[in-house]
């Protein structure tokens, strides 16, 4: 089953609401959509949204590392041989984790095509569904709050709480979120760098004084900072999760021996892929630790990888894979289905997208 063609297009997606951290804010989804194509008439999708301020990436610099370098690399490889496919993607341009997930989504999702099975069977997964939470984006307390209560009233039990611009203000967007939504709502906050360690320590102190039990803290200072991280985590009252700071497996070694986290958060545009992923989930498990499944601004094509990885590994135990409910429409057929916080793995070959409206073919 030759590769003969690697094509590439844009997919723009308008969201129900801002999308707004402390180091972005966006008001569409925007993706480089891939589709592997062989001479057997099977093909694989993947995708990757440009998130600049995060990877580096933009939509630009990821047409171009896909179509100029990593096409040549693939065109006339045998797709069956993913792990000649895979060493061929690795070696053919260095970092540009954003493109190179892309075709890594594509491959692992033509391999499986292939075989005919889904891909949550051959990461050795059993099928289950699992539960996400939903994202509620950095703005007013009382917008905050809004979104919130539209979250509990659509069923979600959890939601993660963007924070990170001005530390009162994010105590004042907490105490009011928590207020509306009660105590059975389980509430985690992200705070994109945005902290410096002891604004941090001394937040979270206020957090547990007051009595909010909160699930796990996201990257609460910059990303490179693991000594500062380490700081936070020693003195935190609730589970620190590095996400900015761990972008491979030795990150995760190197984040997990130090202490600077208890988690980590495994997301195919930092890593690279499913293969890089898949590593770090190994090293968490080996090193007694659980991982976080998180994607960065994704539709239906990257967030299925993501759920199919999620639903295979015991280690992963919290999911933020809400990517495809944050958009005003859903322009993929097929893939894991979502109802409400519920995600269903497709039980169709590879990650089951049969088809995708509104792409600019490029």
């Amino acid at each position: 089953m030759k590769i003969t063609d690697i094509k590439i297009g844009t997919l723009k997606t308008p969201l129900k609401t801002p999308f707004k951290t402390a180091v972005r804010c966006v008001d569409e989804m925007v993706e480089v959509i891939v589709k592997i194509e062989t001479d057997a008439e099977v093909s694989g999708w993947g995708a990757a949204p440009p998130t600049a301020k995060v990877t580096g990436d933009t939509v630009g610099s990821i047409v171009g590392a896909i179509g100029d370098t990593i096409r040549p690399q693939l065109l006339g490889a045998n797709a069956e041989e993913l792990e000649d496919c895979l060493a061929r993607l690795n070696d053919s341009i260095k970092g540009n984790t954003s493109p190179k997930a892309a075709v890594d989504i594509a491959l692992h999702d033509l391999w499986a095509r292939s075989i005919g099975r889904p891909a949550w069977q051959l990461f050795g997964g059993s099928g289950k569904q699992i539960k996400t939470d939903v994202t509620v984006s950095v703005d007013t307390p009382e917008k905050m709050t809004a979104d919130a209560i539209a979250a509990k009233e659509s069923g979600f039990d959890t939601i993660k709480i963007k924070l990170g611009i001005d530390s009162e203000v994010d105590l004042l967007r907490l105490r009011t979120i928590r207020s509306a939504v009660g105590d059975g709502m389980k509430v985690r906050i992200d705070a994109n760098q945005g902290w410096t360690p002891k604004e941090a320590v001394r937040l979270l102190e206020h957090i547990e004084s007051e009595g909010f039990n909160i699930d796990i803290v996201e990257q609460p200072v910059k990303a490179h900072d693991l000594k500062g991280m380490a700081f936070v985590t020693q003195r935190s009252p609730f589970p620190v999760v590095a996400d900015e700071s761990c972008w491979a497996p030795g990150d995760a070694i190197r984040i997990l021996e130090s202490g600077a986290a208890d988690m980590v958060n495994i997301k195919l545009m930092k890593c690279g892929g499913i293969k890089a992923a898949r590593q770090i989930v190994a090293v968490a498990d080996a090193m007694g630790a659980k991982a976080m499944m998180g994607v960065m601004l994704e539709g239906r094509i990257s967030s299925a990888a993501a759920v199919h990885l999620a639903s295979a590994y015991d280690t992963i135990t919290r999911a933020d894979i809400d990517g495809p409910l944050l958009s005003k429409t859903d322009p993929t057929k097929g893939g894991p289905q979502y109802d409400g916080a519920v995600i269903t793995p497709n039980a169709t070959p590879g990650f089951g997208v049969e088809s995708v409206s509104g792409i600019e073919w490029l």
